[in-house]
């Protein structure tokens, strides 16, 4: 989710891609053919049942369950869109997170069991743990531990918005990244154990494997490997900033894509076995299957199938970005997200391989945590059971009639008779005035730092000049972030927003935290504050001590009101 720099930024990073990579340039085996294909607005990761059923957030602000094939079960509405991958319990039961601060439990049927309210939008998505509490993590900067009735058990206050989906070690302990450039562990009472400081935001989710290590990528640009005490066991730099969450493969290798558009593969030694080239940058996890593929996509819309190696095995172009994880279920249906909401299925693929983090959330049902031995091994065989069973013939996909009914009432017939009367006065439009001139970026940049604000302490911008003045986007906005995208296929970077007399306003200083942005105050010839982000240099005419003057207390305030 972030900014993609341009070609100067990647050729200033070293680089660590073997001989393997340059066969990454063409597929050379044809890719399968999408069984179906639908329109069903999918928002979130989505998460598939031991059944095969499948279970996302959509973009109609509803959770949806749909059957194999995506016919629809049942759907809830919650109180806004939602992107955290939901929950599908041992029981067959939902949990799901949306925007509107909630957290929801949804029974077999699609009936509310329990809904609870935390301080925040829920962007990461939850963990479920054995005993069946969850923990959640919010915008509000804080981790939550539900009961399975609903009810909140303790919370934990870090003082930094959390985008980083937390998972769970063997021995209980809660991981998570903050926007405090920090990996978290707490222990299963909520405790922090430790804080391992990264050189910027961590908005990748972590993977844990069977040892208790953690894994993870940050926007200063690095993979990391963190052992259970807090203690860093290697780094690797890659070519721009790593917001996807690694998986840990059945062989050990820990695979994550990158911005700098590349999927890397390191072992358990810090040491990289291949670098492949995807071609467009990677915000979405890997997954692995039973025969050690590894299956991604990228923002530009391919969807990869990499092999032992690091050589392409084929490669599906759908044009459309995907920035979610595919979903891959024990019978052998493999399933993906394009840009839209549309999702595609692709049949007969080998399900997940054996391993404690082989896809986003350890397990299709997302649970979020590394299994338990004996788990595992009921895990292994309900798969290869389900692997070797006969798959249903799947039914003609029902887009076809969709379209029909849409297309007869386009006026085409009106348009044909009007069509030659109008040549001639349509030409002369050529001529119209020009277009509203545009602001130039020093014009927003006056007229974010003429709306400055100082609220609770803090120095807030307009955030649609101020965004415009570095070059960005507003994307998406709720009523506490706002997505920042710098072009059509980037995913954008989350912020937070206030909401001041109905317009949204941003923190200076989060603005100072995007990726690759340094910050500095100048007094020549005006004061000011300098923005040097990916080689563009913007000045917000700021004079800082004259926003946030220095208002002197009383040393004893008064206790009695004076009238």
């Amino acid at each position: 989710m972030f900014l993609t720099p341009g070609p100067s930024a990647q050729t200033t990073v070293p680089r660590v891609t073997p001989a393997p990579a340059t066969s990454a340039v063409t597929a050379p085996t044809a890719a399968p053919q999408v069984a179906w294909f639908k329109e069903l607005r999918v928002l979130s990761g989505v998460a598939v049942s031991d059944t095969g059923d499948l279970v996302f957030v959509g973009s109609d602000a509803r959770i949806h369950r749909t059957d194999a094939r995506g016919v629809e079960k049942w759907n809830y509405a919650t109180g806004d869109i939602g992107r955290a991958h939901p929950i599908i319990t041992p029981q067959g039961n939902v949990i799901a997170a949306s925007y509107d601060d909630y957290l929801y439990s949804l029974d077999t049927a699609g009936k509310l069991l329990w809904r609870v309210r935390l301080d925040g939008d829920l962007f990461a998505s939850p963990a479920l743990r054995p005993d069946g509490s969850v923990i959640a993590t919010t915008a509000g900067g804080s981790v939550y531990a539900v009961s399975p009735a609903g009810k909140i058990l303790w919370s934990l206050k870090i003082a930094a918005p959390i985008f980083s989906s937390p998972a769970i070690a063997p021995d209980g302990t809660i991981y998570f990244g903050g926007q405090d450039n920090r990996m978290h562990a707490l222990t299963p009472d909520g405790k922090l154990k430790w804080a391992f400081a990264a050189g910027s935001l961590v908005f990748s989710s972590p993977a844990v494997d069977a040892q208790g290590n953690v894994y993870f990528g940050s926007s200063d640009r690095r993979i990391y490997a963190v052992g259970p005490d807090g203690k860093v066991r290697w780094s690797k730099p890659t070519g721009l900033f790593v917001n996807a969450s690694p998986i840990v493969t059945s062989s050990s290798l820990v695979v994550v894509g990158s911005y700098d558009g590349s999927l890397y593969a390191i072992n358990t030694t810090g040491e990289t076995e291949w670098t492949y080239k995807a071609g467009s940058p990677i915000a979405a996890p890997a997954a692995e299957l039973s025969d050690g593929t590894i299956v991604v996509g990228d923002l530009g819309g391919t969807l990869h199938a990499v092999g032992k190696a690091g050589q392409a095995i084929w490669t599906l172009k759908t044009g459309k970005k995907m920035d979610t994880g595919v979903a891959v279920s024990d019978q052998g249906m493999l399933y993906f997200v394009t840009e839209g909401g549309g999702l595609s299925a692709l049949a007969k693929q080998r399900p997940l391989a054996d391993g404690a983090w082989t896809t986003f959330r350890g397990l299709p049902t997302g649970w979020g945590r590394v299994l338990t031995p004996a788990e595992a091994q009921a895990r292994t065989q309900a798969r290869r059971a389900a692997a070797t069973a006969v798959l249903a013939t799947l039914p003609p996909a029902p887009k076809p009639p969709t379209p029909t009914p849409v297309t007869p009432p386009r006026p085409t017939p009106p348009t044909t008779p009007t069509t030659p009367t109008t040549p001639a006065t349509p030409k002369p439009p050529v001529v119209v005035p020009p277009p509203a001139p545009v602001l130039t970026p020093t014009q927003l940049a006056g007229a974010a730092a003429t709306g400055a604000r100082l609220e609770a302490g803090l120095v807030y911008l307009p955030l649609t000049p101020a965004a415009g003045a570095l070059g960005l986007t507003v994307r998406v906005l709720t009523p506490r972030t706002a997505t920042l995208a710098a072009n059509a296929t980037d995913v954008g970077q989350v912020v937070p927003v206030r909401m001041l007399n109905k317009v949204a306003y941003v923190p200076l200083s989060a603005l100072a935290k995007l990726p690759g942005t340094q910050v500095a105050l100048t007094q020549a010839p005006t004061p000011a504050v300098t923005f040097t982000r990916l080689g563009r240099v913007t000045a917000f005419p700021l004079n800082l001590p004259k926003v946030t003057p220095i208002k002197p207390l009383p040393e004893y305030p008064d206790v009695i009101v004076r009238k």
